[in-house]
Parts: structure tokens; C-alpha cells; sequence
């Protein structure tokens, strides 16, 4: 298997006057593309800030972060974007969905903007596959938080990217709509043979991938196989 990321002795600092905040501190480790990944880690331990360095949204202060084999620190923002427009999925926490847009719309912006020609019917088929095909025209606004999130998974997947990046994917949903979102993307990641990293608090939804990263203020104090 070849490896699709690779973090090497990364460091994020943040400066607030005369006083230095270290965030993350010497994070190394590897993920192998098609592998299911999990972050965890208590709040503040620098969850979110390796995501988003991982991803190339941020840069970090030491070390390296290579995607898909391309080193970051060598790319411009234009090239950044680029690779992650590419290559990287993303889900949020809070869905991230554009409200003038409907479910459909939303889905196929991203096919759009690479200029595929068939978006509408790849975008149909995902709502589909999400349980939502009856939910096309409906706006943000008019859909419940779990319906806003297999949008928001639908999307993700539509541009077919290597690697997808899930922030707290179920961090707003209740228990039971959270589990059947998990499903849902356990069963898309599968069926599309992406590398899926998942930052989250929650043990029970990170011991259904196959690694998990254990953070602790900014540190790795953990990285271990799941045995399932």
C-alpha cells in the first residue's frame, strides 16, 4: 500500500504578545491510502488544528505534512488549493452547506467547479444513496440537522476525492441520527475506497476504523491498531 500522508516532526505555535502557545509539538505518523483513521483527543488538544494542517488550510510552524506525495511547505496557496480541490473531501461539524442553494445544488457545486459534465446525475444518485432523493429541491433551512449532514456526505464523496477529512461529523446530531450518519459514511467511504480521517471525542465512533491517534496537549501519547 503506498502511503497518501505523511506528518513529520509537526509544530504549530501560536504567538499572543510576549507569551508563546504551543498547540502541537513534534507530531509524527503515517496513513496508507484506503485506511480508516481516527484522531482523538480531550478539547484543546490540537484535534482540529492537525486537521486542518493535514488538509493544507493552515501551515505549521515546524515539520512537514506530505499529501498524496506532494510536500505542502513546496506549494503556493493557488497550488494548495489546487491539490485539495483535487484530492480532499471535508465534513463539518456544522454541515457547512450554502442555504441559498438547494440539497442538489449544494451537492454538485463541487463537481461544477471541476467541470464535470454529468454533475446533476452524480449528485441525484448520492442523495440517493443517503436516503434523500425525495429531499432534491429542499433548501438547508427546510432540512433537520442529520438530513443537512448526508447533504453534507453526499458532497464530500461527489468529487471522488483519495482522502476524506470528517470534523466532528456528528458532533450537532443526536445519538441515534449520529449513528445512522456514521453508518452512511462508513458504507460510502467503503464502496469509494477513500482514506477516511475522522477527528473526534467520541471512542466509540473512533473504534470503527482500523487506527487510532491519541492526543494529549498537543502530543501524541498514542497510535494504536483497532482490533476489531
Amino acid at each position: 500500500m503506498s502511503k497518501i500522508l505523511n506528518v513529520g516532526q509537526l509544530g504549530k505555535t501560536y504567538t499572543s504578545g510576549s507569551k508563546k502557545l504551543t498547540v502541537l509539538d513534534a507530531i509524527s505518523f503515517e496513513i496508507e491510502a484506503g485506511e480508516t483513521f481516527a484522531i482523538v483527543g480531550p478539547s484543546g488538544s490540537g484535534k482540529t488544528t492537525l486537521l486542518g494542517l493535514c488538509a493544507g488550510l493552515d501551515e505549521p510552524n515546524e515539520g512537514f505534512v506530505e499529501l498524496s506525495g506532494k510536500d505542502l511547505s513546496d506549494l503556493n496557496e493557488d497550488e494548495r488549493a489546487l491539490l485539495r480541490n483535487k484530492e480532499v473531501g471535508f465534513i463539518f461539524q456544522n454541515f457547512q452547506l450554502l442555504p441559498t442553494l438547494t440539497a442538489l445544488e449544494n451537492v454538485i457545486v463541487p463537481l461544477e467547479l471541476q467541470g464535470q459534465k454529468n454533475a446533476k446525475k452524480v449528485g441525484i444518485e448520492l442523495l440517493g444513496k443517503v436516503g434523500l432523493k425525495d429531499r432534491l429541491h429542499h433548501y438547508p433551512s427546510q432540512l433537520s440537522g442529520g438530513e443537512q449532514q448526508r447533504v453534507a456526505l453526499a458532497r464530500a464523496f461527489s468529487t471522488r476525492p483519495s482522502i476524506l477529512f470528517a470534523d466532528e461529523p456528528t458532533g450537532n446530531l443526536d445519538e441515534e441520527t449520529g449513528q445512522k450518519v456514521v453508518e452512511l459514511l462508513f458504507d460510502l467511504n467503503k464502496e469509494a475506497g477513500t482514506t477516511l480521517v475522522i477527528v473526534t471525542h467520541d471512542l466509540e465512533l473512533a473504534q470503527k476504523t482500523q487506527r487510532i491517534l491519541k492526543l494529549k496537549g498537543g502530543r501524541i501519547v498514542a497510535n494504536e491498531t483497532v482490533s476489531i
